[in-house]
């Protein structure tokens, strides 16, 4: 195996270790906890996303002095502990305290997608970061349905275990890599003027970071109480099947990915016609039948991973590997102020307005972010190497 498909597969294995509660944050409080409040929901997914803000700077940051996979070793090791004691602990206000600084711990593996893109060529690029945007599709798709399974059928609380095990897998894979003389682990490809690169991504960071916030608020916002409205007019009473509707975008992104890598890649060309497809999916998400919200899910997965995947490439094709990390984790800092701000308001939104209003917010998100796009990136803000950007 080579060392980019380790490093995927590492990917892999964490991301389906983070999304196993994602889709069941409002059932595992009331049953763990009895807290039925969509606020505490809210609230609680916006401190998750708060301590992933600033986690990923600051492990970027350590990680310009200390290798990558050496940070990994101690902080998976460290996160998995402490989600043993979130197994353990009956305390509410303990695993509030504990399950935060866990995972200010298992952010730390974010650090493994640029250390993907600088370990590759440059012409790799969109194929790998659309491989990666799938990889944490599928990971969302096992996650969902097996924090699914645990929830029916087993007990909420062992969703901490699995997430433990996943911890621990990380740390003993990183640690693997540091010590076999197979793989070079110090690699670094570029090609590129340095100079130049860093003065356009420095003078696109705030640009991209502010869409991608929108985007972002607009995505996560119909996703903590999803599974929720799905169970509020389904025949089918399962958490599995909530599950799996929740990851059917998951599905959807695996088929994209094979769609583009048979087509010549287009780099980040096609990001409006993205969103406006997004349009659609979530007005159909929006209408409570179950096929006709089971095709908006479909729809909106093929919009939403071109449009992530679309972003990700204008970004690293205005940076080098060298800053990879730094510049990529200021535009995820933007990005997970949105998911913040989501997770902030949407149990408000539920509370007072039902749980359609949120794809409705997530509508009008997607329409200020392409009526910004064209004006930044069309209007103002046209760089000498971007000859189209939509």
């Amino acid at each position: 195996m080579k060392l980019k498909s380790f490093l995927i597969l590492m990917t892999f294995i964490a991301v389906v270790s983070d999304y196993l509660l994602h889709p069941f944050y409002p059932q595992f409080f009331a049953i763990r906890f009895g807290m039925t409040n969509p606020e505490n929901v809210g609230f609680y997914f916006a401190a998750i996303c708060f301590m992933v803000m600033i986690a990923f700077p600051f492990w970027a940051y350590i990680s310009k002095k200390v290798a990558e996979l050496k940070i990994l070793i101690y902080t998976q090791a460290i996160a998995g502990v402490l989600a043993l004691y979130c197994y353990w602990t009956s305390s509410y206000i303990s695993f509030w305290i504990v399950s935060l600084i866990m995972v200010l711990f298992k952010g730390s593996y974010l650090l493994v997608y640029p250390y993907i893109l600088k370990i590759i060529k440059k012409e790799e690029h969109v194929s790998t970061i659309g491989l990666l945007s799938v990889i944490v599709h599928l990971g969302g798709i096992l996650g969902a349905v097996i924090g699914g399974f645990t929830v029916d059928y087993i007990d909420p609380s062992s969703i901490f275990l699995i997430m433990a095990l996943g911890d621990f897998i990380q740390m003993l894979m990183s640690a693997y890599l540091l010590k076999s003389k197979k793989f070079n682990t110090t690699v670094i490809i570029s090609a590129e003027n340095k100079k130049e690169k860093n003065s356009l991504s420095n003078g696109l960071i705030l640009k991209i970071g502010l869409l991608t916030l929108i985007l972002y608020f607009s995505d996560f916002i119909i996703r903590p109480f999803f599974s929720m409205y799905w169970e509020s007019f389904s025949n089918y009473d399962s958490k599995l099947i909530s599950g799996t509707i929740y990851a059917i975008p998951g599905f959807v992104a695996l088929i994209a990915l094979w769609i583009s890598n048979k087509q010549k890649s287009n780099g980040y060309e096609g990001i409006i016609m993205a969103l406006l497809i997004g349009l659609v999916g979530l007005f159909l998400q929006g209408i409570p039948l179950d096929s006709v919200v089971i095709v908006g899910r479909i729809i909106y997965g093929w919009a939403i991973f071109q449009g992530v995947v679309k972003f990700d490439v204008l970004l690293f094709e205005m940076s080098t590997p060298e800053s990879y990390a730094l510049d990529y984790s200021k535009v995820h800092f933007f990005q997970n102020l949105g998911v913040l701000i989501a997770s902030l308001s949407v149990g408000l939104v539920v509370e007072n307005f039902g749980l359609r209003l949120p794809f409705i917010i997530a509508l009008s998100g997607f329409i200020v972010t392409i009526v910004l796009y064209i004006f930044i990136f069309k209007l103002v803000y046209v760089p000498k190497n971007i000859v189209k950007a939509s």
